[in-house]
């Protein structure tokens, strides 16, 4: 058979910025042998996401996530559906999902690595499965579940960071849900505070590349900051990390303003702002949503059940065509999204 796929051109290099031209697109001629056990699966939609940019190094830095290597097909969150199958699990028109689908149009696959889903729980969006009622929506929800300490009626103000992204824009309305009394983002653009405030229910939002974010978030929390969602790291957790309160929660959900850079993760928090955090108790625990898939079955039913009850807003950033992998990448890496970055591969849900 005959497929398109994105292969690994170059690496951008520990400290670089990545770009379109890291990946490229090549025509292949691959077998359509099936072996006990496998799938062929027609590639749907395809997810590019931060922690991505730490397998394009040679070394991930984690022992979780591999890396990518040169020339290589690149794989990532992927959705499709069965066009044949050999595997006692699945049959033709299924539709799957894997955190490891190969950057093609069509890929034979093990069974065993891929999941099942039902188009009901996101009323047909499809791809909403690689986002709020995927693994962004889990990570959004197990996080502050886990390591937010919210309690409802007890006015605590929630601040996100990264909010116009695919997990911030998630984590805030949960925040809401969960009985926080006052959600306030932090994002890059006035078109997304725009769609936080009056879109997605956030109290406030701070465009952190106008003025100076520590005065408007004074302003915008005045009672200071109980649970911090974050998602950006750097000079912006900084700020919000000094005014927080005592006994306050940092959910660690990403450092994406630190991931151009060689340094560990979680990076380290400068003097200063480690001896507010340390003075005030406030948590800042490393948090890694796969240590917790018992908890997966029962938080999509309740991510879908918030979506079907109106209570839960989904943005998508749709881009269409596997050429476009790499811009698509490119542009989330530096907030060109609202929302989840999603590349929608081919529409025709029928085999």
């Amino acid at each position: 058979m005959i497929v398109q796929r994105v292969v690994l051109n170059s690496r951008p290099g520990k400290n670089g910025n990545p770009v379109a031209e890291n990946f490229r697109v090549e025509e292949v001629n691959l077998s359509d042998n099936i072996n006990e056990g496998q799938v062929q699966v027609r590639t749907l939609y395809l997810s590019v996401d931060p922690y991505m940019r730490c397998k394009m190094n040679e070394d991930t830095g984690t022992d979780y996530i591999k890396a990518w290597q040169l020339s290589q097909v690149v794989d990532g969150g992927g959705i499709g559906i069965v066009e044949e199958s050999k595997h006692i699990n699945f049959k033709k028109g299924n539709f799957v999902i894997s955190l490891y689908w190969p950057w093609q149009t069509k890929v034979i696959l093990d069974g065993n690595s891929l999941e099942k889903v039902d188009p009901q729980l996101v009323d047909g969006h499809l791809s909403y499965f690689l986002g709020a009622i995927g693994m962004p929506g889990l990570t959004s929800l197990i996080g502050i579940q886990e390591k937010g300490h919210i309690t409802a009626g007890s006015n605590q103000t929630m601040v996100v960071s990264g909010a116009a992204g695919a997990c911030g824009s998630l984590a805030g309305q949960i925040g809401h849900l969960m009985g926080c009394s006052r959600v306030v983002g932090i994002c890059g653009t006035q078109e997304k505070c725009l769609f936080l405030t009056s879109e997605l229910g956030f109290d406030a939002a701070v465009n952190y590349k106008k003025g100076n974010v520590a005065e408007q978030l004074r302003e915008l929390c005045p009672a200071g900051v109980d649970v911090y969602f974050d998602n950006v790291g750097g000079d912006i957790s900084d700020t919000v990390i000094s005014q927080m309160n005592q006994n306050s929660h940092i959910i660690l959900c990403g450092q994406i303003s630190q991931y151009n850079k060689d340094v560990p993760y979680p990076p380290p928090l400068p003097p200063a702002i480690e001896a507010i955090q340390k003075e005030r108790n406030i948590t800042r625990e490393r948090f890694l949503v796969l240590n917790y898939k018992d908890r997966f079955e029962s938080g999509i039913l309740q991510l879908s059940q918030w979506f079907k009850e109106g209570k839960l807003k989904i943005k998508e950033t749709v881009v269409n065509g596997l050429e476009n992998m790499g811009a698509a990448f490119q542009s989330m890496m530096t907030g060109g999204n609202i929302g989840k970055q999603i590349v929608c591969i081919s529409e025709e849900t029928s085999v």
